[in-house]
């Protein structure tokens, strides 16, 4: 028996030896080729960010991935790329805001700020190409197999004078979640709010809220509204919000639709001719915004707004609009809070359960 107990406790030993010594396998990287490549990166099986005039999603001669002024947001899984949001920087001055993705450029006037990017904090100058591979390192010393990629994202001078720049990064223990750090460059307007908000929530057709003792549905709090631009209620406080194990303060919006039902699509002239707006990814994802602990203080709110029609360009015609099926749902999607420089928010796409959310 004893002998029996020997070799069993030596198998045990020899397997979790070999375990041990099994190497770490490497993130996969989604990254410019070199710095003349299209400015995208992310991590397969997770976040993928991308800036004009590279597309994410459809990259083919022509596609320019969108409107100017916005981080594209995309998600990879098996292989595939969908764009699901936007996100756009949104700076207030002495109590005005102005919007990174219809501000227009000091360079020729259109809509949209030009954005770059660079390794370090010295922002350089503008190219439409990437610029960087962005940088790979190993920043916690209690996880060396952690790898995370960064680069920072400059952009033209806000009419207000305020001069965001940010860091983004991803890391290989959460490829669901995008890092967004803020920062100014010296000789800015100081800024009393930098909005740093996801633009295109109609894409997925959230309509659900998930709040610390609620769930807020669209559809209920802007019953009955039909018209063309943004429809607002008040915003949430801190005190509203959800925590998840860790503490960290979480919101989380949601889908009311099943995935048939969401990539069903009106069969009418209108619908037809806006079919870029039907949701084209197999699966559904929840998105979320996550804000540790630490960082956070009483002025932290949740701010949503929603639409009853799909965006249209900003056009004054009604008829260049379509119907949001199902009804209305919300459109910017954010955590905001006063400015500290060096604040840091973090952006998630997920196809996990929001129990397991809240369990990290």
């Amino acid at each position: 028996m004893n002998i029996y107990r020997c070799l069993v406790f030596s198998i045990i030993v020899a397997v979790s030896t070999a375990s041990a010594q099994q190497p770490v396998s490497e993130p996969q990287w989604i990254r410019p080729d070199n710095a003349a490549s299209p400015p995208v990166w992310g991590i397969r099986n997770g976040i993928v960010i991308g800036l004009w005039p590279a597309a994410i999603e459809g990259a083919r001669p022509g596609n320019d991935g969108g409107p100017r002024g916005l981080l594209r947001i995309g998600y990879e899984w098996k292989g595939i790329v969908y764009h699901l949001n936007y996100i756009a920087i949104e700076p207030v001055v002495n109590g005005k805001i102005e919007f990174s993705e219809i501000s227009p450029s000091r360079v020729d006037g259109k809509w949209g700020k030009l954005m770059w990017t660079g390794e370090t904090s010295d922002p350089g100058r503008f190219t439409a190409a990437a610029g960087t591979r962005g940088v790979l390192s190993h920043p916690d010393p209690q996880h060396p197999e952690y790898t995370t990629l960064s680069l920072f994202v400059f952009m033209e001078a806000f009419e207000n004078g305020a001069r965001p720049y940010l860091r983004l990064s991803i890391s290989s223990n959460r490829p669901e979640e995008l890092c967004i750090e803020v920062f100014h460059q010296p000789g800015g307007t100081p800024m009393e709010r930098c909005g740093i908000t996801a633009t295109m929530g109609n894409y997925a057709r959230l309509r659900k809220l998930h709040l610390k003792d609620k769930v807020v549905y669209a559809k209920t709090l802007y019953g009955g509204y039909d018209g063309t631009g943004f429809v607002e209620k008040a915003p949430y406080p801190v005190q509203q919000l959800l925590r998840n194990k860790s503490g960290d303060y979480l919101v989380m919006a949601q889908p009311d639709e099943s995935l048939k039902e969401l990539a069903a699509w009106p069969e009418d002239e209108q619908h037809a001719a806006r079919w870029g707006w039907r949701y084209r990814p197999f699966y559904t994802l929840t998105q979320y915004w996550r804000k540790e602990a630490h960082e956070a203080d009483s002025s932290l709110q949740v701010r949503v707004n929603g639409r009853a029609k799909y965006w249209s360009g900003g056009s004054t015609d009604p008829n260049a609009y379509i119907n949001i099926p199902g009804g209305p749902s919300f459109e910017n999607f954010e955590l905001r809070e006063k400015y500290n420089a060096g604040e840091k928010v973090y952006f998630g796409l997920t196809r996990k359960p929001i129990s397991e959310l809240l369990e990290q």
